[in-house]
């Protein structure tokens, strides 16, 4: 198992090989209340999912094809909220958002509201590849899956015990709105997750750069524990939680998702290189620690430039995070150091 303290995977050597990088979200360290074993399954996951992808790009497949594969699996994996193991609104129900963008074309898809849908990333690429739209939400969407043939599933399929107890917590502690996946009010006994559930946003995301230098992202999620049915934050939102262009760079968001909206976050990493002539370091470092901290936006994001340079910032205390470029053993991390 490898595990990196980097933010930044910049210094690796040949950028310009094929390269993936993959997020399930963020929040703040909760070192006492886990156990070696739940740490150890976390790091595990994100190493076979970051391998996964990995393998499409060394057998030449799309970066495209590689992020929607690694956001595929985490979507089926219950550890990160996304898919199967979504969280619940205050009113009980599932609703999953997801985002895919090609950095060739500049074409998107994304879907919000959705709860039959097995895999959003899925649907959002069908969108991508089969509409004149960019965006579908709640009944259209799911009309839209099944027209083109996507897994349906009842909302059942999504229910977890664990997000169960977390609604219940949620509401039992005044009603308030969780940014994570696992939460817990102060009383309640730890969860043994890696990242404090009092803090952590619960995304999932992935980035690449194939052997053609095309660029994609990818972003998916459940959304905020506890959220009000309806709620959209900006993990299906082009320039805040998903953004891909082969002129500057491939990002996916993970945090607080108004501030994210409110800020253009993803779109802005591109702007200040394009713009600015930043370089991806300097560009990331000044959305995430300089400008989104001052409006209370916590959580990171991982980023692949047009060169094959990789950054995973975070403001937060730690990020599930991974990337592998191909020939390399893939580097996973949860903690800051």
């Amino acid at each position: 198992m490898s595990s990196s303290t980097d933010n930044s995977a910049s210094s690796v050597s040949d950028k310009k090989r094929p390269v993936i990088a993959i997020h399930g979200g963020a929040g703040a360290i909760t070192r006492a209340a886990m156990s070696r074993e739940k740490e150890q399954h976390y790091l595990a996951e994100l190493e076979r999912i970051v391998a996964s992808g990995q393998a499409i790009l060394a057998a030449g497949g799309s970066a495209l094809d590689a992020v929607t594969e690694a956001v595929r699996l985490l979507e089926e994996c219950p550890l990160f909220n996304a898919g199967k193991g979504a969280v619940f609104t205050h009113q009980g129900t599932h609703e999953l958002d997801a985002c895919i963008m090609d950095g060739r074309t500049l074409e998107a898809g994304a879907i919000s509201c959705v709860n039959h849908i097995r895999n959003p990333i899925l649907t959002a690429r069908k969108v991508l590849e089969n509409s004149p739209h960019v965006m579908f939400t709640g009944a259209g969407a799911e009309a839209f899956a099944r027209e083109h043939g996507q897994e349906m599933v009842e909302p059942e399929f999504f229910y977890t015990q664990e997000r169960f107890d977390q609604l219940q917590r949620a509401i039992a502690a005044d009603g308030g709105v969780m940014l994570d996946h696992d939460g817990a009010s102060l009383n309640a006994q730890p969860s043994g997750d890696p990242i404090d559930p009092e803090h952590k946003f619960g995304t999932v995301g992935a980035v690449a750069m194939d052997g053609q230098g095309n660029l994609a992202a990818a972003t998916s999620t459940g959304g905020m524990t506890n959220k009000q049915a309806g709620r959209v934050g900006d993990s299906p939102i082009i320039g805040a939680g998903c953004y891909a262009s082969n002129n500057t760079v491939a990002i996916s968001s993970t945090g607080t998702g108004e501030v994210f909206m409110r800020t253009v976050a993803a779109y802005d990493v591109a702007a200040l290189i394009e713009y600015a002539g930043l370089t991806l370091e300097e560009a990331t470092h000044k959305v995430v620690q300089e400008k989104l901290l001052p409006m209370g936006g916590s959580g990171g994001m991982i980023a692949v430039d047009k060169f094959g340079n990789v950054e995973l910032p975070f403001n937060s205390e730690g990020m599930y995070r991974g990337f592998a470029r191909v020939g390399d053993a893939p580097v996973v991390s949860i903690y800051r150091s």
